[in-house]
């Protein structure tokens, strides 16, 4: 049973979870990446995809970022045959559960939706874990979708990690991506439609109010589907 299924039993290492993440709300944001694509000339889609933990906090963090126009949560890594979420909870499949990010690049930049992945979705310090979910589909993990953003990825975590941003180093993955698949429909919105849930009143929203503190600039009300 994935350990967000578990939250009931997890009291104590959800509170430190909760302490840890509710922490970063305070915190300023971490330094912005000093390679970036500049803003585009024009509007345009271009698409990101990140895996930071489960997806739901993290399709609740980019979809209220000025300048995403929509997201997906889904899986990336693994293949299309076992891209459901029953397979990929097994942590056999090689997928992490992920978020594509459908953005505009004139009006937001690949290194900004970087600075927000690292400052406030998710740790990036945490192999194949975040909080109380553990498991490689749990992975940190950066899916490129052409060399520029590669170059910019990779560029931005050697900065990070010279400048000891984090107490620990930068674990996250930056890899190729194959392919993107969408998750199941009640995997959608899940933060926004559930928001009394206990998983997400617990992980989640300080995420969400550590995005609407560290970035107000960037930070938009989020109402489902725009």
């Amino acid at each position: 049973m994935p350990a967000r299924l578990l939250v009931p039993f997890l009291t104590l290492g959800l509170t430190i979870f909760i302490m840890a993440v509710s922490g970063n709300a305070a915190n300023a944001p971490i330094p912005p990446a000093k390679l970036d694509a500049p803003l585009a000339g024009a509007t345009g889609m271009q698409t990101a995809v990140f895996a930071g933990g489960c997806f739901w906090g993290t399709q609740a963090v980019f979809e209220r970022v000025k300048g995403v126009l929509r997201t997906t949560a889904g899986y990336a890594g693994g293949s299309a045959e076992t891209a459901t979420y029953q397979q990929v909870i097994t942590e056999t499949t090689g997928h992490a559960e992920s978020v594509e990010v459908i953005y505009d690049p004139a009006r937001i930049t690949y290194g900004q939706l970087l600075r927000i992945f690292f400052s406030v979705a998710h740790d990036p310090t945490q192999l194949n874990r975040q909080g109380p979910d553990v498991g490689t589909s749990y992975r940190s993990a950066i899916f490129y979708v052409n060399d520029k953003q590669k170059r910019i990825a990779t560029a931005y975590i050697a900065e990070l990690d010279a400048a000891k941003v984090f107490p620990a180093r930068i674990v996250t993955e930056v890899t190729p991506l194959k392919a993107f698949y969408r998750a199941e429909d009640y995997h959608q919105d899940f933060a926004l439609k559930n928001p009394d849930h206990a998983y997400i009143q617990i992980c989640d929203l300080p995420k969400i109010a550590a995005l609407k503190q560290q970035f107000p600039d960037l930070f938009v009300d989020y109402k489902g589907t725009r």
